[in-house]
């Protein structure tokens, strides 16, 4: 067997550095709890912690109580909104299947309905050049009281200008 050259074994002294320290990281990163290789994001919150399950998306708050800490999972409103979605794509398709089945109107006839309203009054027909409109005139007592009822408005206003100049001819 040669001498090895300095270079030689500087060369496979690296390698084994290398290869250790990779075989290394490699066994740690296997045999570490689920803590500390980044699938739990913790955030301290005044309860306690809010904790985030990076791998399903979860979100817990955990608190310390007289036996220990208890994590409770949080209401997730994606997954209520998910099943409300699929409660109504399973009712839309109920429906749509009832709707190709066909009508099943109840109560309908097949004698066709008729075309006036029996219950309305029958108007005497009159031809378009006799029609006569017929607009009733105020009688006598009518117009009479309207004529009262604007003296006595137009009397209050006379009567309230006079009292208005005589108070500004009073202050002058």
């Amino acid at each position: 067997m040669r001498p090895a050259k300095p270079s030689t074994t500087s060369w496979c002294a690296a390698a084994i550095v290398v290869v250790t320290a990779v075989s290394g990281s490699l066994v740690a990163a296997q045999s570490a709890p689920d803590g500390e290789n980044g699938r739990y994001a913790m955030t301290p919150i005044p309860e306690g912690v809010l904790r985030l399950d990076t791998r399903t998306g979860t979100v817990s708050t955990c608190s310390k109580n007289g036996a220990g800490w208890a994590c409770y999972t949080v209401p997730d409103e994606r997954s209520a909104l998910d099943a409300e979605i699929g409660r109504l794509q399973a009712e839309v398709e109920k429906l749509k299947g009832q709707l190709a089945a066909g009508p099943t109107v109840s109560g309908k006839i097949d004698e066709a309905l008729p075309k006036s309203d029996p219950l309305k009054k029958a108007e005497p027909k009159v031809a378009e050049g006799e029609r006569k409109l017929e607009i009733p005139l105020p009688s006598d007592q009518d117009l009479d009281r309207a004529m009262s009822f604007l003296e006595r408005a137009w009397r209050r206003l006379i009567d309230m200008a006079n009292r208005v100049q005589k108070d500004v001819s009073g202050r002058i």
